[in-house]
C-alpha cells in the first residue's frame, strides 16, 4: 500500500540502517522521498545520521541536514518519526522535533506531494557515508541486522498503481492528521528543537553557500545557527556547538582581562 501523507512512529535497534518514504518504483524520473539515514559509525565516536527531502525527482538538489546522536542506537530501541502533510514535514527523534520543512509556493514541485511507500533498508554507502568515504564497511562482521517494533503508520492508504488519487478522497484523513498534537510545533517543543540543533547539528544545506549561492526558498535562516557555520554549511573549526561556545567565552574573558590591564596602566 501507499499513502498520500501520514506519520511514521516506530522504535528501532540497528547496526547500519536507512529509513525512507519514497515512490521511486512508480515515479522513476520524478519521485519524492523523505529520509532518515544513519551514516556509519567509528567505535568510540558519536553516531551520526541525516535527514533529507526530495521532491519531483530533485535529487540534484539534496536538502541534507546532519546530526550527532546523544545515544548509541544499536544498544536499545528509540523512536523515530516523520510527519508528512500537505503543509509541512517534521522529523522527530524520541518525541523531540529536530527539523521542520514548511511548504511554500516557491518550492513548486520540490515539495513531496505524490503517494509514497515506507521502506527500511540496510545498504552499503561506503563511498560517502562514514567520514566522507574514508572508512568502508567491514564485511567480516556480516550479516548486518536491524530490529523494529511498535510501527504506527497513519495516513490515507491508496492503491500504489493509482498514481494521482482523487484530491478529495483523503481530505478527512488530512484534516485529522493536521489536528494532531504532533502536527504542530508548540513553543515548548520548538525550544527543544532549537536546543537539539544547537548541540547536535553539524551540517545544514541552508547555510551551504557553495552548493546553493541562493538560499533555497524553504530555508528559515536562524541568525544564531548561521554564525556557527561556514559558507559550506559545516560547523566552524570542526567542533561542536558547545565547544565553540566555550571557546567564545574564553575569548571574551581574555579580551576583558586585556582591557582591564590596559585601564590599570592608563591610571598609573
Amino acid at each position: 500500500m501507499a499513502a498520500t501523507n501520514g506519520v511514521e512512529l516506530f522504535y528501532l535497534c540497528l547496526v547500519l540502517w536507512s529509513n525512507q518514504t519514497s515512490n521511486g518504483d512508480v515515479f522513476e524520473k520524478n519521485h519524492d522521498e523523505l529520509d532518515i539515514e544513519f551514516l556509519g559509525n567509528i567505535e568510540g565516536k558519536p553516531w551520526r545520521f541525516q535527514t533529507n527531502v526530495y521532491g519531483n525527482g530533485s535529487t540534484n538538489r539534496g536538502r541534507e541536514e546532519r546530526y550527532n546522536l546523544w545515544f548509541d542506537p544499536s544498544k536499545e530501541f528509540h523512536r523515530y518519526s516523520i510527519l508528512w502533510t500537505a503543509k509541512n514535514i517534521i522529523f522527530y527523534v524520541d518525541e523531540v522535533p529536530i527539523r521542520e520543512v514548511v511548504r511554500n509556493d516557491a518550492m513548486g514541485g520540490d515539495y513531496p506531494s505524490k503517494p509514497m511507500s515506507l521502506y527500511a533498508t540496510i545498504w552499503d554507502a561506503s563511498s560517502w557515508a562514514t567520514n566522507g568515504g574514508k572508512y568502508k564497511v567491514n564485511y567480516e562482521y556480516a550479516p548486518f541486522t536491524s530490529e523494529f517494533k511498535d510501527l504506527v503508520l497513519d495516513g490515507c492508504a491508496i492503491d500504489p498503481i493509482q498514481k494521482f488519487p482523487n484530491s478529495t478522497a483523503c481530505s478527512e484523513t488530512d484534516t485529522w492528521l493536521e489536528s494532531r498534537d504532533y502536527a504542530v510545533i508548540t513553543p515548548k517543543s520548538r525550544s527543544a528543537m532549537r536546543r537539539f540543533r544547537q548541540r547536535y547539528m553539524y551540517y545544514s544545506y541552508c547555510y551551504d553557500n557553495v552548493r546553493y549561492p541562493i538560499t533555497p526558498p524553504e530555508c528559515t535562516v536562524d541568525s544564531n545557527e548561521k554564525q556557527r557555520f561556514r559558507n559550506t554549511g559545516r560547523l566552524r573549526f570542526g567542533g561542536s556547538h558547545r565547544k565553540q561556545a566555550r571557546m567564545e567565552r574564553a575569548r571574551r574573558k581574555r579580551r576583558s582581562r586585556a582591557a582591564s590591564v590596559s585601564d590599570d596602566q592608563t591610571d598609573m
